[in-house]
């Protein structure tokens, strides 16, 4: 099949990546453009230093980077090797660090990728430069190395020249043409327009100014990154092989280090962020060396120079003799921007993408625009749509971007608040939050409540364990109180930053039918939990959806994701509209055993068990506040979701606020919600299942109805895999109260890692630590016993039944 008019702008390491992977495919009626010549063209790809250190805390991100590294070993041009596999080392100078570098361990070791912690001996040993009385240990990745950017470029260009893929060098991209909402075709300076069906933006630090030809912002920020090189270092003199030591890190120091025969290239973040808007960015002709590289700022260098003059003595016989500021992008969460328009059909970006993950995101692209959807990798991290419209705006794209730049190597707790600007989204709850000294982190934007202090009193008396000192870091025994608190009275809880969806028109049901695995067609009241799923079966999110009148549903939903994927298919003939409810409504999740006394008397309906039955919902008054009630519970305990228009907001919680008090309530936050729906067994798309998990394996196939009339999206591939589970979200349990894990933790089964945590906390209702995790499904037994590696130890667990509170369901349907 020669498939579809492809244009690929950007002849990078991204594009050239593509272009081979696409014509790999069988897609052959390819055009690559680029302003540049090549295979040096000019962008990030023909200045970057080429280190590939595979070890990152998303397995994404890490899939990624093996991919790249396992396609650059086999790639040369005429004997030249396109990847360097020195290994690569990350070395500690401070106790912080050395203990981030053993979580470092766990994750690349949970990722399945070959490392090992060494011994300040050992990291001299292999690289004999470092001053053995600065280190304190390392991490060694052995397949890590030096990726030849411009000859990989080479390289995989002649193989997709093989296969008939055209490349354009020399021709600037002036516009991006549609036609009715789809892209036609590329206008370049050089001769007519190139028809397109697609086209792909890998452009780099120019995607931005190419994004805005369709009317797309892009979140990219191109910013000025330091690499300087020594003059010869008389330690290395005759040194003929270009690397024969392994790439360093310094992350203390935001340095990093690549042999180059007898010289050495140092990489430094640790100086102020340089940003640069794309439109400012010379062209080709303009630029003295090439548009990416930016004159070299010396006084910004000069910690670095010091800082690698200690680390590495031998430096010292040697002096910087170039350097540059060389352009690289950066997005708000440190994250590749990859897919489609939301208004452009046709036209997709494969963008912020650094040489470390190229050739992985190429064949994820690929996959994507061949088949549908990606198999061989899980994209929710990575896609272009994720973004909510105040994460799109100039002054939050910089600030985040230039926030990133600065943590590149910086240590981040899983729950470390995000920067400036904040605060940016407050729920209409805020105001009586503050006055119980809420202590919030963000959430969407939205500022969330993780404790409240005004419960501090709450913590006398009761049995709450300190954890230990990573996951004691944005925790309080409040947390804990707060828990108990809501199993013994009850609690209301902020869920405002919930996304919520309505889906109305006289083709709704049918639409939500066909997009979903539950049954939705059903009674006015209804709520169902269901899933979204890829073609291949692969989960796309969790959902709830609510029936509130014949061709009205409201679906609760986890992020923008659900709203871009809903719209894509929404039928052409008008039937069903979707919108965006959640900036304009609110929720409290009023949960307890005393929940009922709470609210009953507020209102004339019926919220008896009789008169609202679990996963049913209606619309009432309490008190003067309209609300739609739903009887559902992440907390595992009777109770209610109770939604209203943000201008009543203050007026709903300040109704129930009064109506509880007298029965003990409490105002509860984040991390009592977690410990509770984890003691319940309930999942959190994202965290503990994404696209590359089926509901089979995820402990979720009661919300899959095969037996329904419509053939819903992946259903016959989920037929193929039921009987086919190799693997289990499976419940652990600890017994030490102070051994609490954070997440991304391996799993071991004896001295093998076998799979990885995805959500933990402490139960404090059932007096346990708790951990989600993947295994294999012979080792998904309940009673078997497992270790979880955290920092520098071996933590015991155990399999467990689930859930493991309230396995009969009583205290939910009571």
């Amino acid at each position: 099949m020669a498939g579809p008019r492809v244009v690929i702008i950007g002849a990078g390491v991204v594009g050239a990546a593509l272009a081979d992977e696409l014509s790999a495919a069988g897609w052959t009626e390819i055009t690559v453009v680029d302003q540049g010549s090549l295979p040096a063209t000019g962008g990030s790809s023909s200045h970057a230093p080429g280190l590939v250190f595979q070890t990152n805390s998303s397995k994404t991100m890490t899939e990624l980077a093996r991919y790249t590294v396992e396609k650059f070993c086999s790639l040369d041009v005429d004997g030249q090797p396109c990847f360097l596999q020195v290994g690569g080392l990350e070395v500690a100078t401070t106790e912080a660090r050395l203990a981030e570098l053993h979580r470092r361990h766990g994750w690349i070791t949970a990722w399945g990728v070959e490392s090992r912690l060494l011994s300040p001996e050992e990291c001299v040993e292999l690289h004999p430069l470092v001053d053995r009385s600065r280190v304190l240990g390392g991490l060694l990745v052995p397949t890590d190395g030096l990726a030849k950017a411009v000859l990989a470029v080479e390289a995989q260009v002649r193989q997709a020249t093989e296969r008939g893929v055209r490349f354009l060098p020399c021709h600037e991209v002036l516009d991006v043409l549609q036609e009715d909402g789809r892209v036609t075709a590329v206008r370049t300076d050089v001769g007519g327009d190139i028809p397109a069906d697609i086209v792909v933006c890998c452009a780099g630090i120019w995607g931005p100014k190419i994004a805005r030809m369709v009317g797309m912002n892009l979140p990219l920020t191109p910013l000025g990154h330091q690499l300087a090189w020594t003059g010869p270092v008389p330690a290395l003199a005759g040194q003929t092989e270009e690397a024969v030591r392994p790439i360093l890190r310094h992350q203390d120091a935001d340095l990093y280090y690549r042999d180059r025969f007898d010289r050495i290239g140092i990489g430094y973040y640790g100086h102020r962020p340089m940003p640069v808007s794309a439109d400012d960015i010379l062209s080709v002709d303009a630029a003295d060396q090439m548009p990416s590289v930016l004159k070299f700022t010396e006084d910004d260098f000069a910690d670095a120079w010091t800082e690698t003059q200690a680390l590495l003595p031998a430096t010292r016989e040697a002096k910087i003799e170039e350097g540059i500021n060389g352009l690289f992008s950066f997005t708000t969460d440190g994250m590749p921007l990859l897919g489609e328009s939301p208004d452009v059909r046709g036209f997709w970006v494969a963008e912020a993408v650094w040489v470390t993950h190229s050739a992985g995101v190429a064949r994820a692209v690929s996959e994507w625009l061949v088949d549908g959807h990606c198999s061989s990798f899980d994209l929710h991290e990575c896609d272009v749509n994720r973004f909510e419209p105040h994460q799109l705006s100039p002054e939050y794209v910089l600030a985040r971007d230039c926030q990133n730049f600065v943590e590149v190597y910086d240590i981040l707790h899983p729950l470390q608040p995000s920067g400036e600007p904040r605060p940016i989204r407050t729920s209409p709850f805020h105001a009586r939050q503050q006055e119980l000294d809420a202590w919030f982190l963000e959430a969407n934007g939205w500022e969330r409540p993780q404790w409240y202090e005004a419960n501090a009193g709450l913590v006398d008396g009761r049995s709450i364990p300190t954890p230990n000192d990573w996951a004691a870091r944005y925790w309080s025994p409040i947390v804990g109180a707060e828990a108990q608190a809501t199993r013994e009275t009850v609690a209301m809880y902020d869920m405002t930053a919930l996304k919520r969806l309505e889906v109305s028109g006289r083709g709704a049901a049918a639409f939500l039918e066909r997009l979903s695995t539950g049954k939705i067609d059903k009674s006015v009241g209804s709520v169902t939990y269901t899933l979204l799923l890829d073609e291949d079966g692969g989960i796309r999110s969790d959902v709830t959806i609510a029936r509130l009148a014949r061709d009205l549903f409201q679906v609760g939903a986890n992020g923008n994701l659900d709203l871009d994927w809903f719209t894509r298919h929404l039928p052409d003939d008008g039937s069903v509209a979707v919108r965006d409810i959640t900036p304009g409504t609110c929720c409290i999740g009023l949960w307890g055993p005393l929940a009922r006394q709470v609210l009953q008397p507020l209102t004339d309906s019926d919220f008896s068990n009789d008169g609202l039955k679990y996963f049913r919902a209606k619309r009432a008054h309490i008190g003067s506040v309209p609300v739609t009630a739903m009887r559902l519970s992440y907390v595992g305990e009777l109770g209610w979701e109770l939604y209203t228009t943000a201008d009543l907001g203050q007026k709903l919680w300040d109704t129930l606020w009064a109506a509880a008090q007298p029965l003990g309530g409490i105002a509860a936050g984040r991390g009592a919600f977690n410990s509770l729906r984890l003691e319940k067994g309930y999942r959190s798309f994202g965290t503990d299942m994404t696209y590359e998990h089926d509901p089979y394996e995820a402990g979720l196939g009661f919300a899959v109805k095969l037996d329904k009339d419509v053939d819903f999206i992946g259903k016959a591939a989920l037929i193929r895999r039921k009987a086919d589970v190799k693997r289990r979200l499976t419940c652990l349990t600890i017994d030490d109260p102070s051994a609490v894990v954070m997440g991304k933790e391996p799993v071991y089964d004896g001295g093998q890692a076998v799979g990885y945590v995805t959500s933990a906390a402490y139960g404090y209702t059932i007096g346990k630590g708790i951990a989600y995790a993947w295994l294999p499904a012979d080792l998904a037994t309940p009673g078997r016993a497992v270790d979880i590696g955290y920092f520098d130890r071996r933590i015991a667990a155990q399999v467990a039944e689930e859930p493991l509170f309230d396995p009969t369901m009583s205290r939910l349907r009571g």
